[in-house]
């Protein structure tokens, strides 16, 4: 179990005896781990062992599941996110989430952007066009649309329209990006501009990804995690360590199995 003194600036996120479950069936257990601040952090493993699911703990999206449940806590910046006087409102604006499909509004590339900062009471043009420099630029999208900003934004390609969601969300300043599978529904090309991208973001968030892809988990994450879902028991965290020694060098053979392709 994590320690009461590594609470504070070691990790962003904390989970202790993580256990989730959908209606009777148990999705996860136990699940007790660290994120660190300023890094890219894999989730791995084969389908149906949970990965998603705990993204999805991490900004409480599963709360909009008839008969989910939670024990365990999970702590953000220091605070147990599932205690009774959280505001899940204001979580999510600090938690960003960019799904596996891209998912732009039918409306301009603009206003696809200006959407969040609006709710939240800006109406100021000359401040709603630096946001959404800003934020195109931060999501490396500006220079190709710059000059159709006022288009449908479902004119983009798919990993421009992945790049648009990556701008809608740090239009609002996160401090944290959950990415749950974010380039399998794009093309080669596009997926180098997302990992490359992921880099050049860290600097200024923490982000958590899930991926099926173990050379992408390599190439552009930090930490790895291993979830593994045995002969129908819920998903655990059977392995956790910096990326490189994970895939070089891990401790337990099932993570070796599953990363060389044994098994998932």
């Amino acid at each position: 179990m994590l320690q009461e003194k590594e609470l504070t600036n070691k990790y962003v996120f904390e989970t202790r005896n993580l256990s989730f479950w959908y209606g009777s069936f148990k999705a996860l257990e136990d699940i007790s781990i660290g994120i660190r601040r300023n890094a890219i952090t894999a989730f791995i493993g084969p389908s149906g062992c949970g990965k998603s699911t705990f993204l999805r703990c991490l900004n409480r999206m599963n709360d909009i599941i008839e008969g989910a449940r939670v024990e365990g806590q999970v702590f953000f910046e220091g605070k147990d996110i599932y205690s009774f006087n959280t505001d899940v409102y204001e979580l999510r604006k600090r938690v960003g989430m960019i799904f596996q499909n891209p998912n732009p509004f039918p409306i301009s590339i603009y206003d696809n952007v200006a959407y969040a900062p609006r709710i939240h009471g800006i109406k100021d043009g000359d401040i709603l066009d630096e946001i959404v420099e800003r934020s195109l630029a931060r999501a490396a999208l500006w220079k190709e649309v710059k000059d159709k900003l006022y288009e449908n934004a479902l004119i983009l390609s798919g990993g421009q329209q992945q790049r648009l969601c990556i701008a809608r969300v740090l239009a609002i300043e996160p401090e944290v990006i959950l990415m749950d599978e974010p380039c399998s529904a794009i093309d080669p090309v596009s997926t180098q501009r997302i990992e490359d991208l992921m880099v050049e973001l860290k600097r200024n968030y923490t982000i958590v990804i899930v991926t099926h892809n173990m050379q992408q988990a390599a190439r552009v994450s930090d930490y790895t995690a291993f979830l593994l879902a045995e002969e129908n028991s819920p998903g655990r965290l059977i392995e956790y360590g910096e990326t490189g020694v994970i895939f070089t060098n891990p401790e337990d053979p099932r993570t070796e199995n599953y990363i060389t392709g044994k098994f998932g």
